[in-house]
């Protein structure tokens, strides 16, 4: 029995608008996406692009150089991985917006028109101008623009016959149903090829530090349903997103080194783990059970016969509901990680993936530097019942208290210092100045300075206050000495 991934094109995407890594640590990486089965990159380039002339001031500090961008081309051709650019020409914000100016608002008024259409126009006037610049590129949507426009005004747009859509959706409840009749109505209109987008991270908080990675892998098992129950051959392939912030003012989420276990299970699950090509056997939920082939229970969804689909004595079938343990066994192997356990929030160990260090790090932080802290200020009986913030204000505390508190305090604060430490160091090897300062900042600052602040509070309290000067004499007795 042969297995076979319904998605021939696979594509990591990139988001550089936060913590872009350095073209060191890309080159490290590359060879894991194509080695996890990636054969693809989806680069949203933002202010990282070398930007020449008037576009100059849309770069930022640390933007890739020319020469670096030519080198992320290369080594992204030496790895097999096919590279997409992300361009925004019309996002979120702009469709906020869309309408509101006063040309807009005018044009508008006129009965025929509509959002919509305004929309369509935008993106046919631009998806033009790309064609006739570059006659071989292939323009990529969004879809969620598209989604909710009537058939009949998509089909008389002409944009069907200019880009393909995009089809996205990150939830681990992906509405497979939905997604299917989505598909047949955008190839109504006349769109024949479409693509799927998930997500191996952030999609699940704008200030998440660890993936969930069972959200993620059955994210991608939905997916998976989707394709092999939808019209034959009409997705070409799946982007795995890997938004590095949702938005340019946002906070930064899970870095990149930090979602790379989880880009592993929803890549090998994808090539590996889902789809089972071969002849219907009578026994084959006993055969896949008793080999150990899932973990989970096994629920098995048919797909009848399609045109160009396979035949009732050759079947397609769709394995969900967990995790295979070979698919695991080969992202443990892939990883150099001992155990990759997919319904914790993220698996703790070092592992030998680049970048691990970080991971190993950043897990020790956002796991457990706030509940230290934490359990010490709020939970210590010792500070809350003889230094609360009533006697932190006014600088009291029984002497003997200190010895009870003070020693536990410099020791966390020891602790985490050099676990910090650690954490920067690993951090410069693969990030810009700037991603440092920022993820330190809101991740590990606050916790650490709630820290500093009871000890230094505690130092305050316990340095005895001066003596007061000796009374003056209250009169003159007029004597002399």
């Amino acid at each position: 029995m042969s297995r076979a991934t319904p998605f021939k094109m696979r594509f990591v995407h990139l988001d550089l608008k936060g913590a872009p890594p350095k073209v060191s640590y890309l080159s490290e990486v590359f060879p894991l996406f194509h080695a996890l089965g990636a054969n693809g990159l989806l680069i949203e380039y933002e202010d990282m692009f070398p930007y020449e002339g008037r576009l100059m001031l849309l770069r930022a500090k640390h933007a890739y150089s020319p020469s670096e961008v030519a080198e992320i081309l290369r080594l992204a051709k030496l790895n097999e991985l096919e590279v997409v650019p992300l361009v925004q020409t019309f996002g979120h914000m702009e469709v906020y917006y869309l309408g509101e100016g006063e040309t807009s608002k005018q044009w508008l008024q006129q009965e025929q028109n509509s959002l919509a259409k305004l929309c369509l126009s935008h993106m046919q006037a631009v998806a033009s101008h790309v064609l006739a610049q570059h006659p071989g590129t292939t323009p990529l949507v969004w879809d969620d623009m598209l989604r909710d426009i009537p058939q009949d005004q998509l089909k008389a747009s002409g944009v069907p016959q200019l880009v393909e859509p995009v089809l996205w959706d990150y939830g681990a409840d992906l509405d497979v149903h939905s997604k299917i009749f989505l598909m047949g109505k955008y190839q109504e209109c006349g769109f024949q090829r479409l693509w799927a987008a998930s997500a191996f991270k952030g999609a699940t908080g704008a200030s998440q530090a660890l993936p969930p990675i069972e959200h993620h892998v059955r994210n991608h098992e939905q997916w998976l349903q989707v394709a092999v129950s939808g019209p034959v051959d009409t997705l070409q392939g799946i982007i795995l997103t890997g938004w590095q912030r949702y938005d340019h003012f946002s906070v930064l989420c899970e870095l990149l080194p930090v979602g790379i276990p989880s880009l592993a299970a929803c890549l090998q699950s994808l090539v590996h783990g889902m789809i089972v090509l071969g002849p219907r056997p009578p026994s084959m939920e006993k055969e896949l059970s008793v080999n150990g082939f899932l973990r989970q229970p096994l629920v098995l969804t048919w797909s009848t016969q399609r045109s160009g689909g396979p035949s009732d004595h050759f079947c397609l079938w769709v394995v969900s509901g967990g995790f295979a343990e070979d698919v695991k066994l080969r992202v443990e192997h892939f990883l150099g990680v001992s155990s990759l356990e997919i319904m914790d929030t993220v698996s703790e160990g070092a592992g030998s993936f680049p970048g691990s260090d970080i991971h190993a790090l950043v897990t020790q932080v956002s796991l457990h530097l706030r509940s230290s802290v934490d359990t010490l200020l709020e939970r210590n009986r010792y500070v809350t019942g003889w230094f609360s913030p009533y006697h932190r204000r006014r600088k009291l505390i029984h002497p003997v208290m200190i010895q009870h508190i003070q020693p536990e305090a410099l020791s966390l604060l020891s602790r985490w210092n050099n676990l910090v430490q650690q954490l920067e160091v690993a951090l410069q090897l693969a990030f810009y100045p700037d991603t440092i300062e920022e993820w330190l900042e809101e991740n590990v600052l606050p916790s650490m300075q709630r820290l500093q602040g009871l000890l230094q509070d505690l130092g305050e309290a316990s340095t005895p206050l001066p003596l007061p000067p000796p009374p003056s004499s209250c009169w003159d007795t007029g004597q002399n000495p």
